[in-house]
């Protein structure tokens, strides 16, 4: 089984180094940036399986974000699960699921079992 790439986007150092760390001892390739824009040079040179994505950063929206995603034929097949410390309604919730990218949400804080279980069955 080839090594599963997971793109980890958040602000937050102590964040971005737990995910990577845990992520990297489940046996995945990790790549993280801090804000939209890295996420989207980052995304010039890998293709990741799944983008672990903060809805509030600095930068770039949400949107702008998802739709460069979108416009990329290269990451057709990747999946967002969105990390969120933000409260959400279920319509702001359910507008972001329309988007064909993504497939999760996960609050925080998370448990890392919660997260681990969201991206295997995402990679299911």
């Amino acid at each position: 089984m080839d090594k599963k790439i997971i793109l980890v986007v958040d602000d937050e150092p102590d964040i971005l180094e737990t995910i990577s760390e845990i992520l990297n001892l489940e046996g995945y390739t990790v790549f993280t940036a801090r804000n939209g824009n890295e996420c989207l040079e980052k995304l010039d040179d890998i293709i990741p399986d799944i983008i672990l994505l903060d809805i509030m950063m600095p930068g770039l929206t949400t949107k702008e974000i998802l739709d460069q995603i979108e416009q990329d034929e290269r990451l057709k097949d990747t999946k967002i699960i969105f990390i969120t410390a933000v409260g959400m309604t279920e319509a702001e919730k359910e507008e972001l699921l329309s988007r064909e990218k993504v497939v999760d949400f996960i609050q925080k804080p998370f448990e890392l079992d919660e997260l681990l279980s969201k991206i295997k069955a995402v990679l299911r």
